[in-house]
């Protein structure tokens, strides 16, 4: 009997150890991309409760994950940064980008009031980007190795 419960123990400890694993997401080097297929994946982060860990350049819509996703869902290392910038579409008449305020007022809806006032601070959502670094996000954001 007293095997038995060793042998339990052993296997729920396995269990934890294995699912703590699993439910880290890493963010590095994220250029972004289409702002909807972000929204609906970081919707489905935040209902799975999965921890996302930023571990260097987020940009773009990657950056959605900071309204999208409670801060305590979010841990970022030294290495973190994120990037914004307007929201654009392909022209194929122009073969450029073209930002959209439409876009970008989508995109601003998304963020957390202390992401949507950084923004403006630093000039709004323009085709040029902005760096926000790790140590100017608010305390409530877990600092990890």
């Amino acid at each position: 009997m007293r095997a038995f419960k060793i042998f339990a123990g052993l296997l729920l400890a396995c269990m934890f150890a294995t699912s703590a694993q699993a439910y880290t997401v890493p963010v590095s080097g994220d250029p972004g991309g289409e702002v909807m297929s972000y929204v609906h994946k970081y919707e489905q982060l935040r209902q799975s409760g999965e921890q996302v860990v930023v571990d260097g350049p987020c940009l773009s819509a990657c950056t959605l994950m900071l309204g999208i996703l409670p801060a305590s869902q979010i841990s970022v290392t030294r290495r973190a940064m994120f990037g914004f910038h307007a929201a654009s579409y392909y022209d194929d008449i122009t073969r450029s980008l073209v930002p959209t305020r439409r876009g970008s007022q989508l995109v601003m809806s998304y963020y957390s009031p202390f992401i949507q006032q950084w923004i403006n601070r630093h000039g709004g959502l323009t085709p040029h980007l902005i760096k926000l670094h790790v140590w100017q996000l608010p305390r409530e954001y877990q600092r990890v190795q």
